[in-house]
């Protein structure tokens, strides 16, 4: 699979929505995307952000195939803002790709200290963050008589955590993003049953942890748990998402593809 720079075709004339693509994952989605050849729309509701990191995009990689749209993903205005805009400016959406990750201040406190409004607030905006923009996605992919929707999940929502490596440290692993995650997958499996006849592919990547200034105890007590690299650099999920949105995977449907190193052998 060639994925060097300005050099693909996997993705020729794709035009593919990234939620959160002014993120840490979602940057290096959209820089993949343009590099095969694609069209990368960034929805995300950091405005300001957005716009800078579409400038540096489209700098770093001399192209114009990327442009930002103020994205909600909890609001169906502004998803249907966002799908009318890409429509009218392409004639065609090909692909959504369920990036976002929104949460309020009280996310990530450990498991004895998580209130209930903070539980449900975060399970919510994801969940409901990742059903609503397929929910209108997919009606716009059924008039179109095409559609692909990938969703962003985790090795947690696949196996329970190794609480052991978070041992002296002050992180935790967030029982929200345990269910989030979790159900994420299964929600991917449901809307792919759901779209049966519609032409619309649904699958889900779950990756182990991203580099993301972990301290160096914490990365290797992690490390001892891989197989080969150990925490992956935020740019190591792209071969599998180009895999996704491209024709070789036409007839990947429900699925959930782990990228871990090996963390969850």
């Amino acid at each position: 699979m060639n994925l060097q720079r300005g050099k693909g075709v996997m993705l020729k004339g794709k035009v593919i929505v990234v939620t959160g693509g002014a993120g840490l994952i979602g940057q290096e989605f959209v820089k993949s995307i343009i590099e095969q050849g694609g069209i990368a729309v960034i929805a995300d509701i950091d405005e300001r952000h957005g716009h800078e990191v579409t400038k540096t995009i489209q700098k770093y990689l001399s192209s114009k195939n990327v442009f930002f749209v103020k994205l909600d993903v909890t609001s169906k205005i502004s998803i249907q803002k966002c799908i009318d805009y890409v429509h009218e400016k392409y004639g065609r959406i090909d692909a959504l790709v369920n990036n976002a990750y929104p949460r309020n201040k009280n996310y990530g406190r450990h498991f004895f200290d998580v209130e209930y409004d903070d539980f449900v607030e975060n399970l919510g905006a994801n969940l409901g963050g990742c059903i609503i923009p397929s929910q209108l996605f997919s009606l716009y992919f059924r008039n179109q008589g095409y559609g692909n929707i990938i969703n962003i999940s985790s090795i947690y929502g696949v196996i329970t955590p190794k609480f052991e490596i978070y041992k002296n440290t002050s992180m935790t692993m967030p029982v929200e993003y345990a269910a989030i995650k979790s159900g994420l997958i299964h929600l991917t499996k449901y809307m792919a049953k759901y779209f049966k006849g519609m032409n619309i592919r649904v699958n889900a990547i779950s990756p182990g942890g991203i580099i993301d200034g972990q301290s160096d105890s914490f990365l290797r007590e992690y490390n001892m748990q891989c197989l080969t690299k150990g925490m992956l650099d935020k740019n190591d999920l792209n071969g599998t998402l180009v895999y996704l949105l491209c024709s070789m995977s036409k007839y990947v449907n429900g699925q959930n593809i782990v990228v871990d190193d090996g963390f969850s052998v």
